[in-house]
């Protein structure tokens, strides 16, 4: 692999860009490149495959397109037979929501040419799909899993594709896409340009490189599993108990407008959505759960400003570019480390100011010790001071367990002991603060506390009776006579 030496060239009027591409980036605003664009867009104009590593949020998406739209510039028509529109460009992504926003912006890039561009992805109908690869295609941006389908069903042909893209790939090697990577490659052609960006560069990745690009460029802008210098980052000590309590009080002490606000899970990030719903913020969830038409309508409310708390799993950590959002909850400490710097880059996009909270209880110390190996910083644990709500305390029944409520343990299993082995502890404290009264205990019964005591027999009263091992019970029916179908040669 070859590094590549950074040009001081950052200026997007600097570049070569063909007269339409440079008239949209102008009217998107662009003006500077960031160093992933300065550094990746030159190499790939020449041809050459890339592999960039480059943090989150730093413009990953026009680095490959831009380039890629102005060498394929060379074909553009304005025929309409679907021959002359074959797919030359495939753009691979880990997710639907990456991939419809990625989609967007080649569409953007493109506006003013004869370029045309389309995506894939699963939880849709195939059938408008179908229709539109149909029609001819340049720019093909795809999920793999749909991809395929679209492969075997004989919608799409890749036997022209001269660029490929893997984006985000240590994303699509994490949730077991190598397989289904594999098969769609082997319908490319061999004689291609092949671009590999990546937040991380592990083993596995470099391996997939070595497989797939030939001599490559590595352009690296930024230390691994870094992250942005304009994150502010704290973490507060906050038992399960108390988590949904802080949430609310650090949102309304510090006016925060929007947010994501991360779970480990599914159905803690349904319930938590829940809760905060109840409580008057304007809440949207968005997880595995949801149907394709539901976490495009929760994104695109986010996008408008008309949510203000997304509450997601893992599914929006990567890639989303969401300009402008302040602040980023980790309700829960995610179970990969890598996860940590994914879902803090929604925050602090594009040199803006971001701030990333995440509330760390008693089973989480060994999550909390993984991000510091991976950042290389030692974690300090600040308290938050949490005032009960006593209105909520009392609208709630009180038998209804605070799993059944919107306080999502986030799949946090360990600390289910731990809050049992203190509930005793609790209960004088919450009668305290919240005005709650426990269920009286009560009385144990002495009949059930004595030991078990065989009944004394008499002397003349006559043993048990040993049993029958011929008897057979009431319960068993015995088997009906049946005439043979067939005789026995036997």
């Amino acid at each position: 692999m070859r590094q590549y030496a950074p040009d001081m060239t950052t200026s997007f009027s600097n570049l070569q860009l063909a007269p339409a591409l440079a008239r949209a980036v102008a009217e998107m605003g662009y003006e500077s490149m960031t160093p992933i664009q300065a550094q990746a867009i030159p190499v790939v104009l020449t041809g050459q495959d890339v592999m960039g590593a480059a943090q989150t949020g730093t413009g990953k998406t026009a680095a490959f397109s831009l380039p890629l739209l102005q060498r394929l510039l060379k074909h553009e028509n304005a025929s309409t037979s679907p021959a002359r529109h074959p797919v030359r460009a495939l753009v691979l992504l880990p997710t639907r929501e990456l991939a419809d926003q990625v989609a967007q912006q080649i569409k953007q890039y493109a506006v003013h040419t004869n370029l045309r561009s389309m995506v894939v992805f699963g939880g849709m109908d195939m059938k408008p799909q179908t229709l539109e690869l149909k029609k001819g295609v340049e720019v093909l941006v795809a999920t793999p899993g749909r991809l395929l389908d679209h492969i075997e069903a004989k919608n799409v042909v890749l036997n022209q594709v001269e660029y490929v893209v893997l984006d985000e790939a240590d994303r699509m090697l994490d949730i077991g896409f190598l397989p289904d990577l594999q098969r769609i490659l082997s319908h490319l052609p061999k004689t291609r340009t092949t671009l590999l960006f990546s937040a991380t560069f592990s083993p596995e990745i470099k391996r997939l490189a070595g497989s797939y690009l030939q001599n490559p460029v590595t352009i690296e802008v930024a230390r691994p599993n870094e992250t942005a210098a304009t994150i502010t980052q704290q973490f507060y000590s906050v038992s399960v108990d108390d988590k949904y309590n802080a949430l609310r009080h650090l949102i309304k002490a510090n006016d925060m407008k929007q947010a994501f606000v991360f779970c480990n899970s599914k159905l803690g990030c349904a319930r938590l959505a829940r809760s905060l719903e109840r409580d008057g913020f304007r809440t949207s969830a968005l997880h595995g759960d949801k149907s394709q038409d539901e976490r495009l309508k929760a994104l695109d409310g986010f996008k408008k400003g008309e949510v203000d708390l997304l509450v997601c799993t893992d599914v929006a950590a990567r890639g989303l570019d969401i300009k402008d959002v302040p602040a980023v909850f980790n309700f829960d400490i995610p179970f990969n480390a890598e996860d940590y710097v994914h879902r803090i880059g929604r925050t602090g996009r594009a040199g803006a100011l971001g701030h990333a909270i995440s509330f760390v209880s008693g089973s989480d110390q060994r999550l909390v010790t993984d991000i510091e190996k991976l950042l290389k910083t030692k974690i300090t644990l600040e308290n938050v001071t949490v005032e009960q709500d006593r209105s909520r305390e009392r609208r709630e029944p009180r038998g209804e367990s605070r799993e059944s409520r919107g306080e999502s343990r986030g799949g946090d299993r360990g600390e289910r002991s731990e809050t049992s082995s203190r509930s005793r502890d609790s209960d004088s404290r919450r009668s305290r603060e919240v005005g709650y009264v426990p269920a009286p205990r009560i009385k144990s019964d002495p009949f059930f506390d004595k030991p078990y005591e065989a009944p004394v027999r008499s002397a003349d009263a006559p043993a048990p009776a040993a049993p029958d091992p011929l008897r057979k019970s009431a319960n068993i029916k015995p088997k009906r006579v049946m005439a043979a179908l067939f005789k026995s040669t036997t």
